[in-house]
């Protein structure tokens, strides 16, 4: 899947869950900046999960702060399925 694929699906998933607009969503947004809870962003990240069939450990979560970040570990856990 390509990267801008990830970043479409990524917007969807935030869009959805948090029931905002995520549309103008650029990789270099920060995620805490996005007011989305961490609660929130582990389940937009568990629908990517799920939709990619992979598994990506909670600790390779820790420290994202940009929405570049989390796509590096996701598309890292799909090259890798």
């Amino acid at each position: 899947m390509e990267r801008t694929q990830l970043m479409e699906m990524f917007k969807a998933k935030a869009s959805e869950v948090a029931e905002k607009d995520f549309s103008a969503l650029e990789e270099s947004s920060v995620i805490a900046d996005m007011g989305v809870d961490s609660l929130a962003m582990l389940e937009v990240v568990g629908e990517m999960e799920r939709e990619l069939e992979v598994q990506i450990p909670d600790d390779n979560l820790v420290g994202i702060e940009t929405v570049s970040q989390l796509l590096d570990v996701v598309e890292k856990r799909v090259a890798g399925a």
